[in-house]
């Protein structure tokens, strides 16, 4: 039960205590809430950080390790929803964000790209149309017939798109060191500090900034940002190097990767038990890890001893879409959260944009995060 990405040791936060009163309480300590205090704190403003556990304890700390850009739904599907200039325009925030992320990561990311993979013809057809969408459009993609998948993917897949600019993450050290960054930068960070009621806090903002973990806090938009249970595992190191990008099958539901001490890591299967996997439980489970098991099993073309366990919460939302921006009804309180399973990026990316938008500086882009839309209004 313990996060491969997690049992690594760090060095203690520099401790720091606010001279006065914060202008800006946050709630959650992954890697939304560290790039807004940052961003809060760069431009003077005194924030304080609460986490119910320690920096980058949730989600930020249990994923997968991928860094992409875009969001959780396909380009050519965005692009049809908002439209083709607005969903390019996301996708380039995202890829702003990207580089600035793994500028910032040092040596936590690889920019080595990503390959998603299609299990079949249907899908094949929908990742070459998402292809053509993006090649149209101007983003660096490639296209992979059957015949260019070697190694342990030949034979395995009838085709696949790849990303050149995308990373792998050693997510938990990437948003310690943000942490360290803001705290550096003058943030206040209670690392073990459950904020149960926001009467608990005197700041005249307050941004929450947990994803799907429920925070109790958000009112009527509580629950509707789903808590989502994202397993996975990690083997034994292994000589061979068959996975050194992130790949994605499956319509995103199988991902895996190996890590540069040759382990494979191995996540999703949630759908093999969907209805026990709507849940903010961090409990593995003994169908999802099974499926796992077996997945890797097959790649190898043997058993792998498995040496790590564990399980994340993401927050889900409908429309695929993030929600960032002031609750509706309270003019004090803030939320970003929704990624829907992708938010190493879109959580860097949007606590800036939350952050700006609380300095007066709101990015145009919110229109389409605006947390009103999950109430209706």
């Amino acid at each position: 039960m313990t996060s491969y990405w997690l049992s690594e040791p760090c060095p203690p936060l520099l401790a720091h205590a606010l001279d006065g009163p914060a202008d800006v309480a946050i709630v959650g300590g992954g890697v939304t809430g560290c790039s807004a205090a940052l961003t809060l704190a760069r431009a003077g403003k005194r924030v304080c950080l609460h986490d119910a556990r320690e920096i980058s304890g949730g989600a930020s700390g249990r994923n997968g390790g991928f860094a992409l850009r875009g969001g959780a739904a396909p380009y050519d599907v965005i692009a049809e929803s908002i439209g083709r200039e607005p969903a390019a325009d996301y996708w380039r925030h995202t890829e702003r964000a990207l580089d600035e992320l793994c500028g910032l990561a040092g040596d936590a990311a690889r920019r080595v790209g990503s390959l998603r993979l299609a299990v079949d013809e249907e899908e094949r057809d929908e990742l070459r149309a998402e292809y053509e969408a993006l090649d149209e459009d101007g983003f660096a993609v490639e296209w992979h017939d059957a015949a260019a998948l070697n190694g342990a993917l030949a034979g395995r897949f009838p085709g696949g798109m790849f990303h050149p600019s995308d990373a792998a993450l050693q997510p938990a050290r990437w948003v310690r060191r943000l942490g360290a960054l803001a705290a550096r930068a003058g943030v206040e960070i209670r690392e073990y500090s459950r904020v149960a009621s926001l009467d608990e806090l005197d700041a005249p903002v307050v941004l929450i900034a947990t994803d799907g973990y429920p925070s109790g806090l958000l009112g009527e938009i509580e629950g509707l940002i789903v808590p989502t249970r994202g397993q996975m595992i990690a083997t034994e190191p292994i000589e061979e190097r068959w996975f050194e990008v992130p790949h994605y099958g499956r319509h995103g539901f199988d991902y895996w990767h190996q890590t540069p001490d040759g382990r494979i890591l191995a996540g999703g299967f949630r759908d093999t038990s969907m209805d026990s996997e709507f849940t903010a439980n961090e409990q593995t489970t003994p169908t999802v890890q099974g499926a796992l098991e077996s997945f890797v099993e097959e790649l190898a073309g043997r058993p792998l001893r498995v040496d790590y366990r564990w399980a994340g919460i993401f927050g889900l939302v409908l429309d695929f879409m993030p929600v960032v921006g002031p609750v509706p009804g309270d003019e004090r309180l803030w939320v970003s959260g929704g990624y829907s399973g992708h938010g190493n990026v879109l959580g860097f990316m949007c606590g800036q944009l939350a952050a700006r938008a609380i300095l007066g500086d709101r990015d145009p882009l919110l229109d389409l995060f605006e947390p009103g839309r999950l109430l209706g209004v």
